[in-house]
């Protein structure tokens, strides 16, 4: 039985291919996969909405079905860090990178200004907008939380496992031939050598916010527990490679519950906390998601203030709320908010994904060991109580 290849390595392989064949295709070829990026683009558009819908409004019913103070302490703690990460990423970000991406002129991403347009486009208009979507997603989750009947929240549970589907079958696995196509069109016309050389700085940049964020975050639930931040740190170390191995917040549950207890948390916080932050708790995803698109803007020589990246970051906690629940859901979930509010073009968002794959062990790592600072805090409070 042949083992399957990791998303990480097709797309690995998609760079290298893209690049390699961008020195040896003839221009008729180039444009025959700016073609098919063109189309995969709308129909990523056409189901961004949708993917946020049925991701969000399964996920706030079940989590109004939990009742209690420490459901709302949990959440509430689980977003502000997820906020926190992400405005400390960009505040980062914006100060370091511009000393370190020395961009003379806007680097270029699409096919049209490297003069490699499409044979011809397909026009796929999507059934809501993201805010209509997010909007829709509140409205049915809280219906659906209310009222006595199990239709509309067995359609939403139906609805999510169809998106799930959708990502998993027809979205990852065309991945790798969308990046190709981009990093084809990238090489044909010249622009990957540079591109490339500031890809390699901002990743290496992820990885040390992330580093550094663990040791705040840990600092902080030391503070608050009254006991050594780096005891703390050291007995999440299991966690931390697990999921760095498996990059899934869920398939690390059973090391974490382990790990969380061990710092002292009770039985009764840690079951309940460490489940439901795997799926809420992504101060690790919006960290890197932040960072790459601030480097993205300073490529391109785009405006980035703190104001546009606030109402980004605090909109993007919401909408990949339970993303990870599939391969690759935080950064499909994120698409929309990303073109919506930010204004990334389809050839951004590729190299987002892109980004975002190479780091995402990292981010994952990151979202698990900070949930057992949820815990501990939360434990803290109960305590008190």
């Amino acid at each position: 039985m042949t083992k399957k290849i990791g998303l990480l390595p097709r797309i690995i392989i998609a760079i290298v291919l893209g690049i390699a064949c961008g020195f040896v295709f003839p221009g008729w070829a180039v444009r025959v996969f700016t073609t098919f990026n063109g189309i995969f683009s709308q129909l990523l558009g056409f189901f961004v909405p949708l993917i946020i819908l049925g991701f969000v409004a399964p996920a706030i019913f079940e989590l109004k079905g939990q009742a209690g103070r420490m459901l709302l302490l949990t959440v509430v703690l689980a977003y502000a860090s997820t906020c926190i990460s992400g405005t400390l990423s960009y505040l980062t970000s914006s100060t370091v990178l511009p000393h370190i991406l020395t961009v003379s002129e806007p680097v270029a991403l699409d096919a049209e200004s490297n003069g490699f347009a499409p044979y011809f486009t397909m026009n796929i208009p999507p059934m809501l907008d993201v805010i209509g979507a997010i909007v829709l997603a509140f409205s049915l989750g809280l219906a659906a939380s209310v009222i006595k009947g199990h239709t509309l929240r067995d359609f939403l549970t139906d609805f999510r496992d169809v998106i799930e589907l959708v990502v998993s079958k027809l979205i990852i696995p065309l991945l790798p031939v969308y990046i190709f196509g981009i990093f084809l069109n990238m090489s044909a016309s010249g622009a990957v050598a540079s591109v490339m050389g500031l890809f390699v700085k901002v990743i290496v940049l992820v990885v040390v916010m992330h580093i550094l964020w663990l040791i705040l975050l840990f600092c902080i639930g030391g503070a608050v527990s009254h006991k050594n931040p780096f005891w703390l740190l050291r007995t999440m170390i299991p966690s931390y490679v697990t999921a760095l191995g498996t990059q899934s917040s869920v398939a690390t549950i059973p090391v974490n519950l382990k790990q969380v207890k061990t710092m002292g948390v009770s039985e009764e916080v840690a079951d309940f906390v460490v489940p439901l932050c795997a799926t809420i708790h992504l101060s690790g995803s919006i960290l890197q998601i932040t960072a790459f698109s601030v480097a993205l803007m300073i490529m391109q020589q785009l405006p980035f203030s703190f104001g546009l990246f606030l109402g980004f970051v605090m909109m993007l906690g919401v909408v990949m709320v339970a993303a990870p629940g599939v391969p690759g859901g935080a950064i499909m979930a994120a698409l929309g908010v990303l073109a919506s509010i930010l204004g990334f073009s389809p050839e951004n968002q590729a190299i987002m994904i892109s980004l975002y794959v190479a780091v995402d062990s990292f981010g994952t790592a990151t979202n698990v060991t900070g949930d057992g600072v949820i815990a501990l805090i939360v434990d803290s409070f109960r305590k008190d109580k």
